[in-house]
């Protein structure tokens, strides 16, 4: 080979390399600002030990905290934004013994509690993930009546009679955009 062919491949190798990394950014700069996905490997991690859809895990951030962990109004932290009492409640659940606090804002803890919350709900409601949606931000005791209640009326509680105009919107919320990050992050959530 000489030496001008050489230099002309490894042009054209250099110019491919180049454009796909453009190609991936421009991908990549496209879906983000409507749809963020940050902790990915967290988030699959999490998702493979607790026996769950990781784009669930990612609606459930992106409706609480569009991955931007400040803290809330209510005092609820982190990706997850949980409350440190049920923070607590969890580790005692979960045996975590040095749980402190200040923890959830490191986002593998708190992706990892959050996670152990949700598989705890879903546990509870037999895997019906808009129940186990509705109570992680309605709260347990609630969605429990509202499903005693539905029965007791001869029905199934659907998220559009859920009483609670917040959790109503929160669960359509989470369901929309646990759709919206199966589409847009198959590969990087693990499910492409």
């Amino acid at each position: 080979m000489t030496r001008r062919t050489f230099g002309t491949l490894a042009a054209l190798v250099l110019t491919a390399l180049l454009a796909w990394a453009l190609a991936e950014a421009l991908h990549q700069a496209v879906r983000r600002p409507g749809l963020p996905l940050s902790d990915a490997t967290i988030i699959r991690r999490q998702a493979t030990e607790k026996h769950l859809d990781p784009a669930l895990i990612a609606a459930v951030i992106y409706t609480e905290s569009r991955f931007e962990p400040r803290p809330s109004s209510a005092g609820a932290q982190g990706l997850m934004q949980l409350l440190p009492s049920t923070a607590y409640y969890l580790a005692h659940l979960s045996g975590g013994s040095a749980f402190r606090a200040s923890d959830l804002a490191e986002p593998e803890v708190n992706v990892a509690y959050g996670s152990y919350y949700l598989r705890y709900l879903l546990d509870h409601y037999g895997g019906d993930e808009m129940l186990a949606v509705a109570a992680y931000n309605g709260g347990v005791t609630n969605v429990d009546r509202w499903v005693r209640e539905a029965r007791a009326d001869g029905r199934a509680l659907s998220w559009q009679a859920i009483p609670f105009p917040e959790t109503r919107e929160y669960v359509q919320k989470v369901m929309v955009a646990q759709q919206a990050y199966r589409e847009t992050y198959a590969r990087e959530l693990g499910r492409g």
